[in-house]
């Protein structure tokens, strides 16, 4: 079965199993040597209570600054970010309202509320609905019990529109508004633990494609490689996998249908991840199964120079678009123009709790960097009928710059790992 990229991001990892094969170019005794694999995660620290009552305690400072009275979440990942509740979605509405006043307050079906006590916090209060009831006029009554019967509520951003429309019918008096202004906010600047745990993700991702290159072999599936990354992952301690591209199939950014094993000489591009306490990592190589061409060595290079000139403009208060400006700005320059001919896709991604999410390094977007944003920096050049290249490190704003999460930096087509 192949899955596509976005599949792969949605699943955070694939089945595993184990193969052997003999080994490749990649491989040596020293290698050998060092390749086993230990648990990384064991001594990992989880988030603690205090962690996610910051995370309450500063989104109530921006209801505050945006003037809104409360933020209603339901299951997703903003609903864990703030609570650590897991909640699947579904027709029924679950969910908590972030308030200003006091401590959030849920919203249940009856039937689940002894599972609900089972999630939420102690202390917070749980109202409930029957089948045959409105949860929106719960929600209602919860903001007229903090004074904001005619006040903003804020809607989580992944909020369904059977919500939306549910608000709107059963609590006309609530003026509603988009509450991205807050989860993004709160989000997109991560926490030193926070980075310990992206760090730490990336580095286990880029060990696990190391070790998996030492088997590539003549006529390997694309399930055959990311079965031994997957299996390396879970030696390590995370789950997690990776999604190659052989041949001409690394000219498609996100796959192609075209079932394709891998030949000598082919390129492979190879993105994927992990995630470590719930904060990804996320991770391209493209390398080539045998001797490069001098084309596909000369495209590689380009790639790396856009990799690293963007993360040498990255420092506090420069705008995201430049970011992306810098990067095309190489490939254009080299042959490889204009605009998105070649490198189709923007040059990264805010990066967390998912593996995409706001904000974005892209043109237009005028937001300035700040520290603890973390990004993907993943310029590519694809060129159909041929071969594709590109590579993904993620990285963290510091106070003065920019810095690869994980380490292990590719050199060099033939270095993927520095």
């Amino acid at each position: 079965m192949s899955y596509s990229r976005r599949e792969f991001l949605k699943i955070g990892g694939l089945s595993i199993a184990t193969y052997g094969f003999m080994n490749n170019v990649f491989s040596s005794p020293e290698t050998c040597a060092k390749s086993e694999l230990k648990n990384m995660v064991s001594d990992v620290t989880p988030l603690a209570p205090e962690d996610y009552q910051k995370r309450i305690e500063k989104a109530k400072r921006l209801l505050a600054e945006h003037n809104m009275d409360a933020l209603f979440l339901t299951g997703s990942t903003n609903l864990i970010y703030f609570t650590n509740v897991r909640w699947w979605r579904s027709e029924r509405t679950f969910g908590t309202v972030i308030n200003r006043k006091g401590d959030p307050m849920w919203i249940s079906p009856a039937f689940e509320l002894e599972r609900a006590r089972e999630r939420v916090p102690d202390g917070h209060e749980i109202r409930v609905w029957e089948e045959n009831e409105s949860p929106f006029k719960l929600i209602a009554g919860i903001m007229k019990d903090i004074g904001a019967a005619k006040g903003k509520l804020a809607l989580g951003p992944t909020i369904r529109s059977f919500v939306f429309y549910g608000l709107r019918k059963d609590a006309p008096s609530l003026e509603l508004v988009n509450g991205a202004v807050i989860t993004e906010a709160c989000r997109g600047i991560k926490t030193k633990k926070e980075i310990e745990y992206m760090d730490l993700a990336n580095k286990i991702t880029k060990l696990a494609y190391r070790d998996a290159f030492k088997y590539l072999r003549e006529g390997m599936s694309s399930g055959d490689l990311n079965s031994l990354i997957s299996d390396a992952h879970q030696k390590m301690g995370a789950r997690g996998g990776g999604w190659p591209q052989y041949g001409p199939n690394s000219a498609f950014p996100h796959g192609s249908s075209v079932i394709r094993n891998l030949h000598q000489n082919d390129t492979i591009v190879l993105d994927g991840g992990c995630s470590v306490e719930g904060y990804r990592s996320d991770v391209t190589r493209t390398i080539v199964f045998g001797k490069p061409s001098d084309k596909q060595r000369k495209v590689w290079d380009i790639v790396k120079k856009a990799q690293s000139e963007a993360l040498k403009a990255v420092r506090p208060g420069v705008p995201c678009e430049q970011i992306d400006r810098v990067a095309r700005k190489v490939v254009e320059d080299a042959g490889y123009g204009p605009e998105y001919k070649y490198f189709t896709h923007r040059v990264g991604h805010g990066i967390g709790m998912d593996g995409h999410e706001y904000p974005y390094l892209v043109k237009g977007n005028k937001l300035k960097l700040q520290p603890g944003m973390t990004f993907s920096d993943e310029p590519g050049i694809y060129i159909y009928g041929e071969f594709g290249v590109r590579l993904e490190d993620c990285f963290v704003v510091t106070g003065d710059g920019g810095r690869f999460l994980g380490g292990m930096e590719s050199t060099a087509i033939d270095k993927p790992f520095g």
